[in-house]
């Protein structure tokens, strides 16, 4: 076992399972829902699919236990949530190194505001609740990426990676770290709120028709990249779409998205971060981007239409 100790902020599938991995190497404590917390402790955490079968037992609740330091602190939430958790944990964030393992553009800005000490992160996998405390790995269409936030590789950075791979999930560090989660940003844009508005999975998405609006999304975020000289692997948009149609799509076929899982479950989805991130910066560089705007309204009406829904349910109810 590693003389070291890990806590999970906001964990919920992805935290969770990043914590199930850890927990069999080094002393692990996850911040999660209490209803999670006792099935874990009691029967243990659940995983399927393709990290393996697996039942793991680690220390979680919603509460931290007095007392108890951390070496490294990863926030898993939503990122509607960062600013929150920040606030709530500001003490044991202060001069910690702190990891974001999250979608969408902005996290590691929020995080910078409580801590000097930021290391940025993405993953690229699919993690499906099937019952409480039970998660099913679905997809994956990369290893994690480390680095630290805005730029460079450092000792910490070195020494997380070899912890993730000691752990057994895949992780690669990068010395462009805002690159890696720009690239990441794209594919959310162009897959998560348009499956979650058709209720798919992102393999139904290779269609004539919902591919010349992937394609939009995509040419206005790349006008975004490019104002904000962001360097990624791709020249130009028509170069990303091909790599998305060609090895991301295929890789991750069977996901469903986050959004739509919000949905099914009456959550706020991570839109602003995401399309709507595309849209706020626009506005900034005076660019057009009108596909990203329809896409962000259309999710912000189905999450008014689901609360909507909800209080008439509640009405009934109480009736």
């Amino acid at each position: 076992m590693i003389e070291m100790a890990i806590l999970i902020l906001g964990a919920g599938a992805v935290g969770l399972s990043i914590a199930a991995r850890l927990s069999k190497i080094m002393d692990v404590y996850a911040v999660c829902r209490q209803k999670h917390a006792d099935i874990i402790m009691n029967r243990g955490f659940k995983m399927t699919g393709i990290w393996g079968e697996d039942t793991c037992f680690f220390d979680c609740g919603e509460d931290i236990p007095v007392g108890r330091n951390f070496d490294y602190i990863f926030i898993t939430s939503k990122s509607t949530a960062t600013r929150s958790i920040c606030e709530q944990f500001s003490h044991l964030i202060k001069c910690r190194e702190v990891i974001s393992l999250q979608n969408g553009i902005g996290n590691e800005e929020i995080i910078a505001e409580y801590t000097e000490h930021v290391i940025g992160g993405t993953i690229i996998t699919g993690f499906e609740w099937i019952g409480d405390a039970c998660v099913h790995v679905s997809v994956e269409s990369g290893p994690v990426q480390l680095g630290r936030f805005p730029s460079g590789i450092d000792d910490e950075v070195r020494r997380l990676g070899d912890i993730l791979q000691q752990a057994c999930i895949p992780v690669s560090i990068t010395d462009n770290i805002k690159g890696a989660l720009w690239s990441k940003v794209l594919y959310n844009c162009a897959l998560n709120p348009l499956g979650a508005i058709m209720g798919v999975p992102y393999g139904k998405l290779d269609n004539h028709y919902a591919w010349s609006i992937i394609e939009k999304i995509i040419d206005e975020a790349f006008m975004i990249i490019v104002a904000e000289k962001v360097q990624l692997p791709w020249k130009n948009a028509k170069e990303y779409i091909k790599y998305l149609k060609e090895y991301q799509l295929p890789h991750t076929k069977e996901h469903h998205s986050s959004m739509l899982q919000d949905f099914r479950a009456s959550k706020k989805t991570e839109i602003e971060f995401l399309n709507g991130a595309i849209v706020q910066r626009a506005k900034k560089y005076l660019i057009q981007v009108p596909y990203n705007e329809f896409i962000t309204s259309q999710i912000h009406f189905m999450e008014d239409l689901r609360n909507i829904d909800d209080n008439l349910v509640n009405n009934e109810i109480r009736m």
